[in-house]
């Protein structure tokens, strides 16, 4: 029986890692020019601004402070009080390219008529979640649907 702590090893280090999995929590930026940080400080270098809506998924807490990761992967630090649970996304699909995606008037790719186009990089405020597409809504007042796997977020 030499390798029963092994396969214990194994087992609980698969159930911490799909713990953390479960718990990754998203949170929206509040407002405009929110400086994201290199450490838990106002006195860190800012890393880049981001402005509302801004959606990031949270690494860790520290204080008032909270590590967060954004869609491309990158991570900073932000005060807790800049961040609010309104599910914002991202889009994600077309990166370094001029191609951009459909925003639909109902969620089908046949049926739904384009509405508007968005770019990599630009954010949507979530409204609905329905069979592979989320209603979306732009600050420029334009709503309509988007195939999920074009966004990031929450």
């Amino acid at each position: 029986m030499k390798f029963r702590p092994v396969i214990l090893l194994g087992i609980f280090t698969t159930l911490v890692f799909l713990r953390g999995l479960a718990l990754a929590e998203m949170v929206s930026i509040a407002s405009e020019d929110i400086n994201m940080r290199s450490g838990p400080s106002t006195q860190k270098e800012v890393l880049w601004k981001v402005g509302t809506g801004f959606p990031v998924e949270i690494v860790k807490s520290e204080g008032e402070w909270i590590q967060v990761r954004d869609f491309e992967g990158s991570t900073g630090w932000v005060k807790k009080n800049t961040t609010q649970k309104t599910p914002h996304m991202i889009v994600k699909a077309n990166k370094g390219t001029n191609k951009q995606i459909d925003v639909r008037s109902e969620p089908n790719t046949t049926k739904g008529k384009v509405v508007a186009r968005a770019n990599y990089g630009v954010v949507f405020k979530a409204l609905e979640k329905k069979s592979g597409w989320v209603k979306v809504e732009h600050g420029q007042g334009v709503t309509g649907w988007v195939e999920s796997s074009q966004l990031w977020g929450f």
